[in-house]
């Protein structure tokens, strides 16, 4: 995306559907992530790379996390 990023997106996102829940996805590790706060609570992480059965399994997880989608 040359004009945004995937935080940026996912926070005009919010700004429509506060209930949104969001996974993203990077090369670098879960840590070094988080200690750079990138991730917020609520946020969901899964690192690069990652296989089909890795990615369902996440956003089964995911989706059964937290409160119920509007």
């Amino acid at each position: 995306m040359p004009e945004m990023n995937g935080r940026d997106l996912a926070n005009n996102l919010l700004s429509l559907y506060p209930n949104l829940k969001r996974l993203f996805m990077s090369g670098y590790t879960a840590n070094v992530i988080v200690h750079h706060g990138v991730l917020d609570e609520g946020v969901y992480f899964i690192q690069k790379p990652f296989s089909r059965t890795d990615l369902a399994a996440k956003v089964r997880e995911v989706l059964d996390q937290g409160p119920p989608l509007l």
